[in-house]
Order: C-alpha cells, then sequence, then structure tokens
C-alpha cells in the first residue's frame, strides 16, 4: 500500500501511468513468444507493412473478382473497342457534380489511319453508381449473385481502356491476378513440400543418403530454369484443357523450386541433429519422422516462411514469361502473361499503351513480394537490433 509521500511498500516512488504502461512493454518482451517478437520486429518495417498491404489488397481483389470487376472476362463493349482508358471525374465545363461520372462517346473517323475510333464526348454524362446489379456470375462455385461494386447507370465504364476486341481490361486484370498469384501460390506450396521431405532426409540421415540427395540437387540447380520451363510447358499436350494446363503449369513451378529451401533445410537438420533434445527424442523412441516435424523444423519454421515469401516473385514471374510467349496458359483463362499476349506487336504500342497495365500489376506484385519477405527476413533474425514492441 502507497505510504502518504507517493511512495511504493519497498519506498520506491510511485510510477506514473505512462511509465507503468512501459514497464510492462519492457517485462513483455521476455516473456513473449517467437511468433510475437517476429511481429513486433516486423511491425517496425514499414516497407514491409506497406508491402504486405499491398499484396493483400491485390489477393483480395483477385479472390473477390467478380464482385470487384463491373465485367466479366469475356464480356464485349461493341460500341467501345480499343477505347481508352475513362477516368472518373466530379466537375467538368458543364459544372461539379458529387456523384462521379465519365463522359459519353462517339465514333470518329481518325484521319491518319481512316479507322472508326471512339472519342470521349464532353457534352454528355454517364454517371457511376456503387453496389449495382448486373451480369450474374458464381463465386468460387459457392455463391450466386449479380451484384457489382461498380458499373454505370447507363452503358458502360472502362476504368482501364478496352481490347481490340471490347473487352473490358480492368475487369480482366483482377480475374487476371487471381489466376497468376494462385498458380505462384500452388507452385510454392509443391516446392515446400518437396523441399520439406528431401532437405529434411537428408539433413537428418547425412552419410551416403545425403551425398546422393545433394548430388542430384546439384544437378537440377545447374539447368538453365528459363529453357527447362520453356521445354516442359512446350511438352504440354495441345488437346489439354486449360484447368490440366493450368495445375500442370503449377506442378511444373514446384518440381524445379525445391533445391534452393531444401539445402537450407539440409543444413539447419545437420547442425541441429546431434543437439541434447534430439538425442532425448531418440531415446525415448521417437520415430525419425516425429523427430523431424516435432522437433527440429518447429526451431525453423520462421526462416521457412521467409524463403517461402520470397519465392513468390520467382513464380509469377515465370508464369508471365511463359504465357508471354504463347507456352504457358492459353486463352480464354485470364492472366498476367495471356494479357500481355496482345501487346507483343507495335500496333498496340502505339495505338493502345493501355494493354500493358497488366505490366504494372506485375512490376507491383514482385517488389511487394520482396520487400515483404526483406521485412520477414529481419524480423525472425534473432539476433536482430531492433527488440521490442513498436
Amino acid at each position: 500500500m502507497a505510504s502518504i509521500n507517493g511512495t511504493g511498500p519497498d519506498h520506491r516512488p510511485a510510477l506514473s501511468r505512462r511509465e507503468r504502461r512501459e514497464e510492462k512493454k519492457r517485462l513483455s518482451y521476455y516473456t513473449a513468444s517467437q511468433w510475437q517478437l517476429v511481429w513486433w520486429r516486423f511491425r517496425r518495417h514499414k516497407a514491409a507493412m506497406a508491402g504486405a498491404v499491398v499484396l493483400l489488397a491485390i489477393a483480395i481483389s483477385g479472390i473477390f473478382a467478380e464482385f470487384f470487376a463491373p465485367y466479366t472476362p469475356t464480356e464485349r463493349d461493341t460500341s467501345y473497342v480499343q477505347g481508352a482508358p475513362q477516368i472518373p471525374m466530379f466537375w467538368d465545363q458543364n459544372g461539379f457534380s458529387f456523384q462521379p461520372f465519365i463522359h459519353g462517346t462517339r465514333t470518329e473517323r481518325d484521319p491518319r489511319t481512316l479507322r472508326q475510333v471512339s472519342v470521349p464526348d464532353p457534352d454528355t454524362r454517364i454517371y457511376i453508381r456503387f453496389f449495382v446489379r448486373g451480369e450474374a456470375y458464381d463465386w468460387m462455385g459457392l455463391v450466386r449473385s449479380d451484384l457489382h461494386l461498380f458499373g454505370a447507370a447507363e452503358g458502360q465504364v472502362h476504368l482501364f481502356g478496352t481490347d481490340d476486341l471490347g473487352r473490358d481490361v480492368f475487369s480482366r486484370t483482377l480475374y487476371a491476378s487471381r489466376t497468376s498469384l494462385s498458380i505462384g501460390f500452388l507452385g510454392v506450396m509443391v516446392a515446400f513440400f518437396m523441399a520439406l521431405m528431401i532437405g529434411g532426409i537428408a539433413g537428418y540421415s547425412g552419410g551416403a543418403v545425403d551425398y546422393g540427395i545433394q548430388r542430384v540437387t546439384e544437378v537440377i540447380r545447374v539447368i538453365p530454369i528459363i529453357p527447362l520451363y520453356m521445354g516442359l510447358a512446350a511438352a504440354f499436350p495441345s488437346d489439354w484443357t486449360n484447368t490440366q494446363v493450368y495445375f500442370a503449369m503449377s506442378m511444373v513451378f514446384g518440381l524445379v523450386g525445391w533445391p534452393t529451401l531444401a539445402r537450407r533445410i539440409r543444413g539447419h537438420l545437420l547442425t541441429q541433429r546431434n543437439e541434447d533434445y534430439v538425442l532425448a527424442a531418440r531415446l525415448a523412441g521417437a520415430k525419425p519422422r516425429r523427430i523431424i516435424s516435432k522437433h527440429l523444423l518447429p526451431s525453423f519454421t520462421s526462416y521457412i516462411i521467409v524463403d517461402l515469401v520470397i519465392s513468390f516473385p520467382y513464380m509469377i514471374l515465370s508464369e508471365t514469361a511463359l504465357s508471354f510467349i504463347g507456352l504457358g496458359l492459353r486463352p480464354p483463362t485470364v492472366s498476367w502473361g495471356v494479357m500481355l499476349q496482345d501487346a507483343q506487336n507495335i500496333r498496340t504500342i502505339e495505338q493502345m499503351p493501355w494493354l500493358f497495365l497488366p505490366a504494372a500489376f506485375v512490376v507491383i506484385a514482385v517488389l511487394a513480394f520482396t520487400v515483404l519477405g526483406d521485412g520477414l527476413r529481419d524480423a525472425a533474425d534473432p539476433y536482430s537490433v531492433s527488440k521490442g514492441r513498436g
């Protein structure tokens, strides 16, 4: 019980509320779990947090593409073929409006190419509404709805313009985000489980088993990745469906992406397999599989997660490159690489530069994964200088 002069029971000055809160933070550092320490260090990395937010936004927009996209990937607007992006605005020469709108369009003949083109009509307005009813869709085959985040009151709105068939580039980009990210995710998961199995066996067994596995790993590592991707992708039968090609590409990315993580897991297990807790588990009768999965790998979990995050950009770039040159996914499947196939000629660069917008999503996603991986790597380092909670 505090005394009258404001001191505690041990005659120390009583702490203020702010001092007690700071003292509680300092004490919590020594009782925190490994995941709490990683999280506290990670959220101090502002660039990594920004990358995580960007990736989360791309992932959510891809997963719920049917809702966020005003149209389906194959829906055409024949009145606005090869149309430029339409930027919502709140005012123009006719005054201010609280509701966003775009200008209507009219058809004119290009004096140089003599082809019909759509140009903005500043005398007409098309107002944009939110939570509108449009074309019906089945989300993941589970929920049937026709509700879209936004749409035009009359006509159609194309934030990223349209392609040479009149398809909305913005809607197709959102659907493509789901495809490209999911292929990267499946490829990373295949590589992850293979690395756990192969690296775990090599690191725990050692000796001749480790030597043989490492020679196989080195052979796979020295094979040029892009030519290997191209060769395996070109071997896909031409009569395969898009779903079969989709899963085949995921398997290819996983089968050639496991050596790096497997070597790191193997190195960690080699240093830990003779520790006292491993010997105690052996004496207790634990089998190798249990020792690896319950004792050795959990001590390396944070580093494994970092490696998985860093592997994502390579998977995404590989899928984009293969689909771009026509050896990956095929239309009507929509991915970032498939969309960039339409931007391979000089005519597109000159007349429809907005078809390169999916490339911006590729660059943003790769950069976000890179800074996120750097932040996770720093946060998972037990010798990190930054301690305590931010």
